[in-house]
């Protein structure tokens, strides 16, 4: 059963695959479905593999390890993108600590206007759409992509650095703990 989730898993490329579907392509219960899965990713997680097995959301896919990064870049020589601004890092992190999020409740956070940081995270395809939120004018929801989880290393939004608490007593943006987190471990 094991290859052919793994099958699946590759088959589905981008796009991935859910439980649900695993389950009823292969005719098996959900426990069997997510056994499989549990086994397969620990197997990717020890093997000498270039891939991993990923989550976002409730959608299950393959994606190259973060190591590999620099091999895959060369493969593509494509020139690299020029990198994210202070306040699009700033509305990147604010995106994944309160996904879903308006670009409103967004502005309230960092006290400054967001339209831009927002469209050049779109364009980067680093945040989406996640529908609309159930209020007045119906506003746009935004989440970050899966694209975001690759560039960053994550298999899921549970591997972000928690929040911690300032020291200092002051309060600290989502934004600041999350970047000195992530200068932190690319230090190491």
């Amino acid at each position: 059963m094991d290859a052919a989730v793994e099958a699946l898993l590759f088959a589905s490329g981008d796009e991935g695959v859910t439980l649900r579907q695993i389950q009823s392509i292969l005719s098996i219960k959900p426990d069997q479905a997510g056994e499989s899965l549990s086994r397969l990713s620990e197997r990717y997680s020890k093997d000498q593999s270039g891939l991993a097995i990923m989550k976002s959301g409730d959608v299950y896919f393959f994606a190259t390890k973060p190591e590999m990064a620099s091999y895959c870049r060369k493969l593509f020589e494509t020139a690299q993108p020029a990198r994210l601004s202070q306040a699009s890092l700033e509305t990147l992190a604010i995106i994944a600590y309160r996904q879903p999020i308006t670009k409103t409740e967004i502005e309230e956070i960092r006290g400054v206007k967001s339209d831009r940081p927002i469209h050049t995270l779109m364009q980067r395809e680093l945040i989406e759409e996640a529908g609309r939120k159930e209020t007045i004018g119906r506003p746009i929801l935004f989440r970050t992509s899966k694209l975001f989880l690759i560039s960053f290393g994550l298999t899921s939004l549970m591997e972000l650095p928690p929040l911690e608490l300032p020291d200092d007593g002051k309060e600290k943006t989502e934004a600041d703990l999350f970047f000195r987190t992530l200068q932190k471990e690319q230090e190491h």
